[in-house]
């Protein structure tokens, strides 16, 4: 009997640990906001425009003058701040960040920030070649074959000249596993 205090006092610390390192993560409390974008593990440029939700144009023209003089490929990560699907793919790589870290090495990550309240027609790529151009003309531009119905989320790995390095799929369940993913770094089609 003299064991049921202290058993009952480690319980409540783990419990209590459980609960703080679940709220650090951003799952727990209902209604509590769970982070946007790629884990920040992976040190990727994030740009979110001030237009939202009305509009957004993402500026690739930076990141790709930082892959060049980093001789690095891009890593181009479209997603929305209220689609389910990405945070279901950005808990996928948080969770596996220690398998995945190194084959993203050869790439400068790009976490381009939209919301599914941009209208398709309101949502704009801009490089130095190409100038400002609308999302299913943007893929089209850079000869993307995928149908131009935007999917949230997107990922496109280019070049530092901004084209393509391999067709990618789209939506959600694309790269559900480790090993899927390393395929898609390392452009296995």
């Amino acid at each position: 009997m003299s064991h049921l205090p202290a058993r009952r006092i480690l319980l409540q610390q783990a419990t209590a640990l459980t609960l703080g390192a679940t709220l650090l993560a951003g799952a727990g409390v209902a209604g509590a906001a769970r982070p946007h974008g790629l884990p920040a593990a992976y040190g990727a440029m994030v740009q979110q425009p001030a237009t939202l939700p009305r509009s957004a144009e993402f500026d690739l023209g930076p990141a790709l003058a930082r892959a060049r003089a980093e001789g690095k490929r891009l890593y181009v990560y479209l997603s929305a701040d209220d689609c389910a699907y990405c945070r279901r793919y950005e808990a996928f790589l948080a969770a596996n960040h220690e398998a995945l870290k190194s084959h993203f090495s050869p790439y400068l990550l790009v976490d381009l920030r939209s919301s599914l309240r941009v209208p398709v027609r309101e949502l704009r790529f801009k490089t130095p070649t190409l100038g400002s151009l609308p999302y299913a003309e943007f893929q089209k531009a850079i000869g993307d074959e995928r149908a131009r119905q935007l999917v949230y989320p997107s990922v496109w790995l280019l070049d530092a000249q901004g084209q393509p390095l391999m067709q990618m799929p789209a939506g959600a369940g694309t790269f559900e596993t480790v090993p899927e993913q390393i395929e898609v770094l390392q452009l296995v089609q």
